[in-house]
């Protein structure tokens, strides 16, 4: 298979690897996958310069070192690149907050322990986590449509808080109860987000895990378990 020269320019993105030039001979199937995932990552790092609405499928291209032969060979557009790269980013988010939690036996020390997953990747993450939380709000109606699934998705972790609670704390909590904490949780990191202080995301565990304990083991509780 041979190299294309559109696709290796002076210099690539520090965190992408870079392929030899002429016949490497590597599997086909390992260089499209690392087309894709410089694309996924271009565009991650288009919509944190530009936003989604000014990002084009040039600058993606420029960000990822591809030509846009190489784009199209893997996208239509750049609304079906961003739905992948949102897909990705909430992959990862779940599976890092999965392990977070079950790694504990207690469901609050669970929680906790996935809410500090969640802020250490997006802290960590900042181009994506702009993508996932803010941009993909305005991406459009697919995107859109993955966004509100993948915070369902999020929402069987607090729903096990009510197992064994009292009568008069199931009482207390609606229906809507554990979809409007993550709401809450999403509007502040997302907050925090577009004021560029994405690197601060991690700050905000102690009020975060207290609001979100406090309706199932009660303020004092909560606010115990958060400080820990």
């Amino acid at each position: 298979m041979t190299f294309d020269p559109a696709d290796a320019p002076a210099e690539y993105p520090p965190e992408l690897s870079r392929l030899p030039p002429g016949r490497h001979g590597l599997p086909r199937d390992f260089v499209v996958h690392n087309q894709r995932e410089r694309l996924i990552a271009g565009l991650a790092e288009a919509v944190a310069e530009k936003g989604y609405g000014g990002t084009t499928i040039a600058d993606i291209t420029r960000h990822a070192a591809v030509s846009r032969r190489t784009f199209y060979e893997h996208f239509d557009g750049k609304d079906e690149c961003f739905v992948a790269a949102f897909d990705t980013v909430t992959e990862q988010l779940r599976e890092r907050v999965e392990e977070a939690y079950q790694a504990e036996d207690d469901w609050a020390d669970g929680i906790r322990a996935g809410i500090a997953a969640m802020l250490a990747f997006l802290s960590s993450e900042p181009n994506l986590a702009r993508l996932g939380i803010v941009e993909a709000l305005v991406a459009g109606p697919v995107v859109v449509e993955r966004y509100d699934a993948a915070v369902q998705t999020f929402l069987p972790y607090l729903e096990a808080g009510r197992d064994g609670r009292p009568k008069k704390v199931l009482d207390r909590l609606s229906d809507s109860t554990e979809e409007a904490l993550v709401g809450g949780m999403v509007s502040l990191i997302s907050r925090r987000i577009v004021a560029g202080q994405t690197d601060e995301l991690e700050s905000l565990l102690p009020d975060l895990v207290e609001f979100t304990l406090a309706p199932y083991v009660g303020n004092d509780e909560a606010a115990r378990i958060a400080r820990a």
